[in-house]
């Protein structure tokens, strides 16, 4: 009586990947609910609204209408808006650039308040599908904008709507809100090394 041959490593390999296909069919089973959903990228790496833009591309791709407010940034051309305005995004930009340039925070405030005026319309209108509020986060940490508004202009969107909220430093009241956080971590950058902002990489 002979035992019997164990399990080649071809076999063995596909036991696991066949539980492991079991346990995430049965969580997609699981996930019914269909509604808009508050995504927050932070953290102090590159990458965040990179991560942002590219969700607006993909929904752009899939025929979906979305709409951009950009805070902090705006002075420099950029490589998105050239890209996703041709194909019906609308952004509301500060324009102000990064608040250590302007060093003016009369004018900075009041930039971010005709941006955020923009962005209320776009958190209210339910004909946009996704909204993408990059360094939102500088605005509620610099009191530029109220917290409160914020919260609530984003709590009463429209109930299909999704939102994606970027920067770093994220409020604790925006993460408790938020379905989806992801934090970039920086392990290198490439400026720390003396290598400049590229055109097509870094805007």
């Amino acid at each position: 009586m002979t035992d019997k041959a164990s399990p080649s490593s071809e076999e063995k390999h596909t036991i696991r990947m066949q539980k492991l296909k079991e346990k995430v069919d049965a969580r997609v089973d699981a996930a019914t609910e269909e509604r808009g959903i508050l995504i927050v990228i932070t953290g102090n790496g590159k990458g965040k609204s990179t991560s942002g833009f590219g969700t607006v591309t993909r929904a752009v791709g899939h025929g979906l209408k979305a709409g951009v407010a950009q805070f902090i940034k705006g002075t420099w051309d950029s490589g998105e808006r050239n890209l996703l305005e041709k194909n019906g995004v609308v952004f509301h930009v500060m324009n102000t650039g990064f608040t250590w340039n302007t060093q003016d925070k009369t004018q900075d405030i009041e930039a971010a308040t005709k941006v955020w005026a923009e962005t209320k319309k776009m958190l209210a209108d339910e004909t946009i599908d996704l909204v993408l509020l990059d360094e939102l986060t500088y605005m509620l940490s610099y009191k530029y904008l109220d917290l409160d508004e914020v919260i609530e202009a984003i709590v009463n969107r429209p109930v299909n709507q999704h939102v994606i909220v970027t920067g770093r430093a994220c409020h604790r009241s925006l993460l408790e809100l938020a379905d989806t956080v992801s934090e970039v971590q920086p392990t290198k950058h490439a400026f720390n090394a003396g290598i400049k902002a590229q055109k097509g990489i870094d805007w």
